[in-house]
């Protein structure tokens, strides 16, 4: 099987939201995807990107999806936030991950940043495994904090 991994455009976004569907389910979370194709045209290939992707594919089908922000560190300057890293399940172990993984570090080399973070759940001991391999921390000490917007447009904070 040849694989490609190319630079996401515009008129693969339909299937990048199929990808994320499947790793949400993955994570029992299927319901709490409510982007839209639109938010993701308008957000990625409007005046000022929001995300880019990268793709894995064979015969032209997309099997694997890498898709990333530039995060600022106060500690650290410019990092590559890797929002979601998912291969579809009838593709995984087959070398397809570390293929997209690895050019996702290319990025960070190519374009100097200052290291590659992203999360994982502490169950989901296949993709820590997968990590471990090259070699990265994965943090026990940090837990995460969010607003949603429904949370942000019920405070009543003094302006």
């Amino acid at each position: 099987m040849k694989i490609k991994v190319r630079k996401g455009v515009k008129e693969d976004l339909s299937s990048v939201l199929d990808l994320i569907k499947e790793l949400a389910d993955y994570e029992n979370s299927l319901e709490k995807v409510t982007i839209t194709l639109d938010d993701l045209e308008n957000d990625g290939f409007g005046t000022h990107p929001w995300y880019w992707f990268l793709i894995a594919e064979t015969n032209e089908k997309i099997i694997g999806l890498s898709f990333y922000f530039i995060r600022y560190s106060t500690w650290k300057g410019k990092c590559l936030f890797l929002e979601d890293f998912v291969i579809k399940k009838e593709y995984r172990k087959q070398g397809i991950g570390s293929l997209l993984f690895e050019e996702t570090i290319n990025i960070c080399k190519k374009q100097n940043l200052n290291g590659m973070i992203w999360q994982v759940l502490d169950w989901n001991t296949p993709a820590i495994e997968f990590y471990k391999k090259y070699n990265a921390d994965i943090s026990k000490e940090w837990l995460n904090g969010k607003l949603s917007k429904s949370q942000i447009e019920n405070l009543h904070i003094n302006k």
